[in-house]
């Protein structure tokens, strides 16, 4: 009887162990990290897509929020020759929008933020907003705005075929660095 106390005993800890090494790889490591606050003029240009200025802004603000940003950044349609609504051969937003940087890296006086790497991934459909014909965005979207963001792993097969969505592939996945669930949207930002 004594035997089976112990053995019963012993598996009740390893099962407990177990639970515990379990839960310990799930849950996300959470760093400091503070916001860093970014203004930026997107023009576009491309060859297969043409977007109004405020078609554009809003494609931006989505994927800037995607990317990690803070939900109150804002995308502005800029000043188009063609107005609102209108198709324009360069078209153009002002973004001002916050990221996440890790606190060990920051040169920064703002409160710190509890982030987390949390994955990113971009394809056609995928969001559902995303279509081939943005192809051309996503590229000059990494290029241009996704340096300003803390990110790793970065995994870019996206390819564009100029004049026509045929052959075009987006294939864009990185981990953000980005407010861990919970963490406060508003904090002092860095300037």
């Amino acid at each position: 009887m004594n035997r089976i106390r112990k053995s019963a005993a012993v598996v009740a800890l390893l099962g407990a162990l177990s639970a515990a090494c379990a839960v310990a790889e799930t849950a996300p490591l959470h760093d400091p990290g503070v916001w860093q606050k970014h203004q930026l003029n997107f023009y576009f240009m491309g060859f297969t897509s043409v977007y109004s200025c405020d078609g554009l802004a809003d494609k931006l603000k989505r994927l800037l929020i995607l990317s990690g940003a803070r939900p109150d950044s804002t995308s502005q349609p800029g000043a188009c020759a063609m107005g609102f609504g209108h198709p324009d051969k360069l078209a153009q937003a002002e973004l001002t929008f916050y990221t996440l940087a890790p606190a060990a890296g920051a040169t920064a006086d703002g409160q710190p933020v509890e982030g987390t790497w949390r994955p990113v991934s971009f394809a056609a459909r995928s969001p559902r907003e995303l279509g081939l014909g943005d192809c051309e965005l996503v590229e000059q979207f990494t290029e241009k705005v996704l340096p300003l963001f803390a990110t790793r792993k970065l995994d870019n097969h996206t390819t564009c075929v100029p004049h026509q969505e045929s052959g075009s592939v987006i294939n864009l996945s990185f981990e953000s660095f980005a407010a861990a669930p919970g963490a406060p949207a508003q904090a002092r930002t860095v300037r």
